[in-house]
């Protein structure tokens, strides 16, 4: 066979290999099924996360004092600590998890990143919105922005995503991104309390996109660097296999972080640079113990981390009220027990689960052309996985 007989034959076996793997892919229906390429330890730490801040929000909306004074409770509280953090740290580590190795992909994706973090900035002041009958009452005064502008978890996600979207369309290079992102993660919590003086006397709403005062809950600065911090361990250890391997560096990087900073002065303020790494050193190690999961275990959580994003939103206007309408915090809070509290969190966590996922079994009915996932549903895997 010559060389061109040799290459005709080769290019006729690859066509070939190809069509026998869409073949594969045909179901009894002869329609395209979708592969399972995720690992859903990233979706179960999101999942466990979500899990803890329905229930964290409604036991704190409902509890009579005197149950929060538990010394069990208060140990819950401490604990609650790291959940934002997580959530933050997953979304970051989705976003770079999800650019795969193509060198383009951080710009090609860049405008579906773009309408994602819009869609979370709107949804963050949807579900703060008061109502018209307070924004007539205020008029066009700085004070009706600020109610209206509340900068809280879903702007810090959307506005980080944003600009990590950003920083990554527009450097070059794997290598480059990942000093980039250890720039970012690093300084945005070195900054923050600089940042925040600076900030005193701005607009309301600008006050609470930097933290001065303790304004918003959760600033940008430095909320934002849990995003980045995650997007910088999955830029560093998306070469390894998610499982045991990706899970024990994360262990050992997370408990290195986390012991280092138990040996330093401690500082608990918002502000802190110290707090930052020390719930990065944290959220490492849950990221490193679900890792190490058994796909059958991590995935009892993954369809709940999937629906995240809605079950948070679904709840908060339940338990804290939207715009004229009463929540659970101002129609039997704080009053329960924590058996109360308790049952009543299960059941909104459960309650909103279900509504969420009928919600996206119906746009799937709707757009049954759309697969992929979104920017909070990206595989805990290598960089080399196929994402959105």
């Amino acid at each position: 066979m010559g060389a061109d007989g040799f290459m005709r034959f080769r290019d006729v076996a690859r066509v070939t290999a190809y069509a026998g793997d869409l073949v594969s892919q045909l179901g009894p229906t002869f329609t395209f099924q979708k592969r399972d390429t995720r690992h859903p330890g990233l979706d179960c730490a999101r999942g466990l996360a979500v899990m803890a801040m329905v229930i964290g929000h409604t036991l704190d909306a409902v509890l009579s004092p005197a149950v929060r004074a538990d010394v069990w409770v208060q140990h819950y509280w401490t604990c609650r600590g790291i959940t934002a953090p997580l959530f933050l740290m997953v979304a970051g580590w989705a976003v770079v998890a999800a650019l795969g190795s193509k060198p383009t992909a951080a710009r090609d994706t860049y405008g579906k990143r773009v309408r994602r973090a819009l869609l979370l900035i709107f949804l963050g002041y949807l579900v703060h919105w008061p109502g018209w009958s307070t924004v007539i009452q205020m008029g066009m005064t700085e004070r009706m922005l600020t109610k209206v502008l509340v900068f809280d978890a879903l702007q810090c996600i959307g506005f980080a995503l944003l600009a990590g979207a950003t920083l990554l369309a527009v450097t070059p290079g794997r290598w480059g991104r990942t000093v980039m992102l250890a720039v970012v993660a690093v300084g945005l919590p070195l900054v923050s309390a600089t940042l925040w003086t600076l900030g005193e006397g701005l607009p309301g709403p600008l006050t609470q996109f930097i933290g001065s005062g303790g304004a918003s809950r959760f600033p940008f600065f430095p909320w934002a660097s849990y995003f980045f911090a995650g997007a910088l361990a999955a830029s560093l250890l998306g070469t390894l296999r998610p499982g045991v391997p990706q899970g024990l560096a994360l262990l050992i990087l997370g408990g290195g972080l986390f012991w280092f900073m138990r040996g330093q002065n401690q500082d608990w303020g918002t502000a802190s640079a110290w707090l930052v790494a020390y719930r990065v050193g944290q959220g490492m190690m849950v990221l490193g113990v679900v890792n190490l999961l058994p796909r059958k275990v991590s995935g009892l959580l993954a369809p709940l981390g999937r629906l995240s994003l809605w079950v948070y939103v679904l709840h908060l206007p339940i338990v804290y009220g939207w715009s004229s309408y009463a929540g659970l915090s101002s129609r039997v809070g704080p009053t329960l027990t924590l058996l109360e509290g308790l049952g009543i969190g299960v059941s909104l966590l459960v309650g909103c689960a279900l509504v969420a996922r009928l919600g996206t079994w119906l746009r799937d009915q709707a757009r049954p052309w759309r697969t992929g996932s979104t920017t909070l549903e990206a595989s805990v895997g290598s960089l080399g996985s196929r994402g959105n």
